[in-house]
């Protein structure tokens, strides 16, 4: 079943408090953490040794139904809403964590939903298509303007997950020039829908090249979820990205190609939708 609704007054003080929480790491860091708002700054810290970070919010539960405190958000940093979570919120459906079944499980959008999208839009921020239904997802591309971007996810086709994306969800990222970006949860990737943490490299290479093969490289990027998944232990933490690159470029990917998806895919949709 979809995960119970938190309140707004809940989720926006939580917000709150994560978001005062973050600029005092970027305080106490002294220069080797940042919060970046714009790609110029993000291309820079990329060639520094300083670790940028872009305030997200997966499920938008801490913003107001009227929209009333998202210009305080979004001055706050916040440059990235996931629409909802696995869960119902005032704008719209999550879907459940279910195997096997379709992503369309619901209604799609609220107005409010529909409104806010607008918002997003017209303030420059992302919108993330990850954990919403199916209906949800084709709503957004009806209204926005923006590349169709999904940050965690993986191929329904291999893994009938209701968290993974079908080949017409596909088809509509690649025609916005929106990006998907893989999961590294065992249970959306592995064939079986299995939480099995001795999934092998090559099964989440497949989620990559599935999506290269079906709409180009310049639409596949690392999605990771390190905070909210159980991951494969060939990759286990950020540190196991190296694993995943190795893999890649033994796959038959090019520096050019692995360039794409570490990094200048999230770039080019970023600068994109900010801008």
């Amino acid at each position: 079943p979809l995960a119970d609704r938190v309140s707004h007054t809940h989720a926006r003080e939580f917000t709150y408090d994560v978001l005062e929480r973050l600029y005092r790491l970027q305080r106490a860091a002294d220069g080797a953490f940042e919060v970046v708002q714009d790609v110029d700054r993000l291309r820079e810290t990329l060639r520094s040794q300083t670790v940028a970070a872009i305030p997200h919010l997966e499920g938008a539960a801490a913003v107001a139904a009227d929209l009333s405190n998202l210009d305080f958000l979004y001055q706050a940093g916040i440059r990235s809403i996931g629409l909802t979570w696995s869960r119902p919120n005032q704008f719209g459906t999550g879907v459940p964590f279910a195997y096997p079944r379709s992503p369309d499980i619901g209604p799609g959008l609220t107005d409010e939903g529909l409104h806010l999208v607008d918002a997003c839009n017209d303030r420059g921020i992302l919108i993330d298509l990850a954990h919403l239904n199916e209906q949800g997802f084709w709503d957004v591309a009806d209204r926005s303007d923006a590349p169709l971007v999904v940050s965690h996810s993986a191929v329904h086709n291999i893994c009938r997950s209701t968290r993974n994306l079908t080949d017409e969800q596909l088809d509509a990222i690649a025609e916005t020039g929106g990006v998907v970006g893989i999961s590294f949860c065992t249970e959306n990737l592995h064939p079986s829908g299995d939480q099995d943490v001795c999934l092998p490299m090559e099964t989440i290479v497949d989620h990559f090249a599935y999506i290269v093969d079906h709409i180009g490289v310049e639409h596949v990027a690392i999605g990771s979820d390190f905070d909210g998944a159980t991951v494969p232990n060939v990759i286990g933490d950020v540190a196991g990205l190296s694993n995943l690159v190795e893999a890649l470029a033994n796959r038959g990917f090019g520096d050019g190609d692995l360039e794409r998806i570490t990094h200048e895919n999230w770039l080019r949709v970023l600068d994109a939708t900010w801008n």
